[in-house]
């Protein structure tokens, strides 16, 4: 499909606080949290940053984000999320009526992650372990956002090649957003540099010089 060109912010201001949320398993040493840290810090620096560690536990992680930006102008603010981060971040999106950018976004976790169950270890340190426990099935399910109220808050990347998620479940929930489906790909969406001035301009922030 061809790339829909986002809408800036619907309240025509800029974003001044943006959250980043990681997938399972992974940290904010991933690629892409990487990637975009370092675009906000060269390109936007007044923007404030927060891309956290999240904890396994589904509750516990959403106690800590809502805390977290409990402060935050909603009207001014924007989440980022891949995977199961882009799970997190719709529900976050739906709490308070922000902008969300996602990227191959996990639908049903609950359904996908009861095999984990036991013990994991994180992507990018590998010596690091936790405990992914039965109950947090039951947390995923509790965090399941229904039909999204607006749409056009909510930009999407997806895709095809995606190994892990199903790009047809992931297009069906989020095909009403301004969506992206790439030819091929991977579920770390390898190439997501392209698209930092693109969520740039969705969050109404300048374009790069």
């Amino acid at each position: 499909m061809d790339p829909i060109i986002p809408k800036p912010t619907m309240t025509g201001t800029s974003i001044t606080h943006l959250l980043y949320l990681h997938g399972f398993r992974s940290s904010p040493q991933s690629h892409k949290a990487r990637q975009m840290a370092a675009y906000m810090a060269q390109h936007h620096p007044a923007v404030h940053w927060w891309c956290p560690q999240l904890p396994p536990s589904p509750r516990e992680a959403m106690t800590l984000l809502l805390d977290g930006i409990s402060a935050w102008p909603r009207d001014r603010m924007a989440v980022v999320g891949s995977s199961l981060g882009g799970f997190y971040a719709t529900h976050i999106a739906e709490a308070t009526g922000c902008l969300a950018m996602l990227i191959n976004p996990a639908v049903d976790p609950a359904r996908d992650l009861g095999r984990y169950i036991g013990e994991n270890h994180q992507w990018h340190a590998p010596a690091e372990r936790f405990f992914f426990l039965p109950h947090y099935v039951q947390e995923l399910r509790d965090l399941q956002a229904g039909v999204l109220r607006e749409p056009a808050r909510y930009r999407t990347l997806i895709a095809k090649g995606d190994e892990v998620l199903d790009w047809r479940e992931m297009h069906a929930r989020y095909a009403h957003t301004s969506v992206t489906v790439t030819e091929g790909g991977d579920h770390a969406f390898t190439g997501f540099e392209a698209f930092l001035p693109d969520f740039a301009a969705f969050m109404g922030l300048p374009a790069a010089a």
